[in-house]
């Protein structure tokens, strides 16, 4: 974290960092590590966001990448610089479009396809 802060974002007013294991990641990890005034200098430029504990966006994470690869990466790119410019490019214009995933997992199919985990209850039967 502390690299993140000095190396790699020096400049940066504020750092989001994105975690999905609650149990292991927490700002209290920096104090154990640091003095309290180092502890507390790192933790004033991050951001923290909790993914959800369950698993619904990694799918989204996986259509995305789909989608980049059936938009973007469909064809061999053997200069490394071209293929950062490329899916830069291609970034860019989807976040220009708005480009959305529309989420269609819903209750009923959950229950449907994972039927051991959602057992009926009076009220719905």
């Amino acid at each position: 974290m502390r690299e993140l802060v000095d190396v790699h974002y020096p400049d940066a007013a504020c750092i989001r960092v994105v975690q999905d294991i609650l149990s292991t990641h927490s700002a209290g990890a920096l104090y154990e590590d640091f003095p309290p005034a180092e502890a507390k200098r790192i933790l004033r430029r991050f951001e923290f966001h909790y993914t959800p504990k369950h698993a619904s966006w990694l799918n989204m994470v996986e259509i995305e990448i789909g989608v980049l690869r059936g938009q973007c990466l469909d064809r061999r790119i053997d200069d490394s610089g071209r293929l950062i410019s490329e899916i830069a490019a291609w970034e860019q214009q989807r976040n220009g479009a708005g480009a959305r995933i529309k989420w269609m997992f819903t209750t009923e199919k959950a229950r449907a396809k994972m039927s051991r985990a959602y057992p009926i209850t009076p009220k719905e039967s």
